[in-house]
Order: structure tokens, then C-alpha cells, then sequence
């Protein structure tokens, strides 16, 4: 087993020895306006615990259920956006890559670059995100084990980046359904590599309403005070105003509004299971 290491994004320190981050905001990117009152929102909810957030938008859903979906608002808007999302409210930011030739723009506009799931295993897109220097959050794919994760993190590292984060985001079970098995995460933690839980996706159902995924937004809460118990460095839960009307992933976010009592709940049970004081 190796020694826990300590990934810094910006100021924050990510790690099993640190209170839990978060990883927040709308699945996709709607406008400037929209992601600015999100951030503004989701500031305001991590305020009365002092919890430290990396703001999460996607500039483009190129793995929806159907061709008439929406995908964003694409790479050259959506990197301005996010861009200013960071300047104007002093918090880093992530977003999704899905080809190698993203990832240099969209490591000069955010601090952490995501590789979905369903690409884990691409090695070009893996090496190009770690020769960014960028902080790497890879999500683990719904057909692998937790122990396979540290080859997708032997790749990233071979190129010399050592900020990777794992990700996990619930395991294929049967048909439009992922489980989330528990005992990944302390298996994972075992590579060193700060964990990270997606509350989101664990609740989603893959392709569940036919042209969309469904999910089961009222079980992402349960699945994070699971996570928090087992330890994890971080938690990715994305939020919106109103969900249900969302572009993407509206059954398995939670109400922004929310935030602040569940983010409060989340950090209790992080300072009792890591033993923080006060």
C-alpha cells in the first residue's frame, strides 16, 4: 500500500488526511449568467462550513444516450466561461476532456481536467491530459475493478504529472442500472491517489428514459454520507436551480438550494470519521 498522497488544486489541499473537498456544479454549461449565479449559489451554501469547492461544468456532453440531445455550448465558449467563472470568484475549476487535442486549451482555462469514464483506458487522451501539468480527476469506468485504476494512473504519471485524483462513479449492473460497491474506494485509496466519490452518477440510470439517462437524484445524499463514513478525500455532486428542466443529468442532481444543509450534514460526519476539531 502506498503512503496517502496530497493533490493541491489552486489553495486546496485534496487528500485522505484533509477535510473532504467538493466537486460542484450544473452538469453542463447553459450561459455566463447561468454558470455565474451557480457559482454564486454554491459559494454561498459552502460558506457556513468553510468547505473549499472546485466549480464543475462541462463546455461539451459528447457521450449522451442520443444524436437529439443536447451536447453544450462548445470548446471556445465554454473555456471562456469557465475562465471567468475562476477569475471573477477566486475558485478553481474543472471540466471534461474527450480528445487529446482539448487538452491544452482546457488546462490554460481550468485547474482540473476530467476524464469520463467511458475513456479510462484511452492512453493518447490520458497522456496529452497529464502533459498539461493540469490536475487530473479520472473517473473510473463502469466495467472496470477498483485495482484496475491504477494502471489508467500509471499512465498519467508516466508523463511526470503526479496530481491525479480517482474517481469513482458506480459499476454497471445489468441494464440502465449501476451499484455502487464500497469497498472500491479503500481499494483505490491504496494506490495513494486521493478518492474521490460522484454522488451523481452512481444514481444515474444509463440511457434510463430511452434518448436520456434517468436517476434517482432522493439516493445521491445516501451514497455520499457512505462515502464521507469510508473516508474519501472529495465528493463530486453536481447541482442546478431547477433539475428538472436541465440539459443533462437532471434526475441525478441535486436542487442548489439544498446544498447548504447537505454540505453541512457531509462535513459532521467528515470531521467525526477523519477526527478534525472544531
Amino acid at each position: 500500500m502506498t503512503a496517502p498522497r496530497i493533490v493541491t488544486v489552486a489553495d486546496i489541499e485534496i487528500g485522505a488526511t484533509r477535510p473532504v473537498a467538493l466537486i460542484t456544479g450544473p452538469c453542463q454549461l447553459e450561459s455566463l449568467d447561468h454558470a455565474r449565479m451557480m457559482a454564486e449559489r454554491i459559494a454561498a451554501a459552502c460558506a457556513p462550513t468553510g468547505t473549499r469547492f472546485i466549480f464543475k461544468a462541462s463546455y461539451d456532453k459528447a457521450n449522451r444516450s442520443s444524436i437529439g440531445t443536447a451536447r453544450g455550448l462548445g470548446l471556445d465558449e465554454g473555456l471562456s466561461i469557465l475562465s471567468r467563472i475562476r477569475d471573477e470568484f477566486g475558485c478553481p475549476v474543472l471540466t471534461d476532456v474527450h480528445l487529446p487535442d482539448h487538452c491544452g486549451p482546457a488546462a490554460e482555462a481550468c485547474d482540473v481536467l476530467q476524464i469520463p469514464a467511458f475513456l479510462c483506458r484511452q492512453t493518447d487522451l490520458l497522456l496529452a491530459a497529464g502533459e498539461t501539468g493540469a490536475a487530473i480527476n479520472v473517473k473510473k469506468g463502469q466495467f472496470l475493478a477498483p485495482w484496475d485504476m491504477e494502471h489508467v494512473a500509471a499512465k498519467i504519471a508516466s508523463t511526470g504529472n503526479a496530481r491525479i485524483l480517482l474517481c469513482d462513479r458506480g459499476t454497471s449492473f445489468g441494464y440502465n442500472t449501476l451499484v455502487s460497491d464500497f469497498r472500491g474506494l479503500p481499494i483505490m485509496a491504496r494506490t495513494g491517489w486521493p478518492v474521490v466519490f460522484d454522488a451523481t452518477h452512481s444514481v444515474q440510470q444509463p440511457g434510463g428514459q430511452g434518448t436520456t439517462s434517468g436517476g434517482q437524484r432522493e439516493f445521491a445524499p445516501v451514497l455520499a454520507r457512505a462515502a464521507v463514513a469510508v473516508g474519501v478525500s472529495a465528493l463530486f455532486i453536481e447541482t442546478h436551480e431547477a433539475p428538472d428542466r436541465a440539459p443533462s443529468d437532471g434526475p441525478n442532481m441535486i436542487p442548489v438550494d439544498e446544498m447548504e444543509g447537505l454540505i453541512g450534514r457531509l462535513r459532521a460526519l467528515d470531521d467525526l470519521v477523519k477526527g478534525w476539531e472544531g
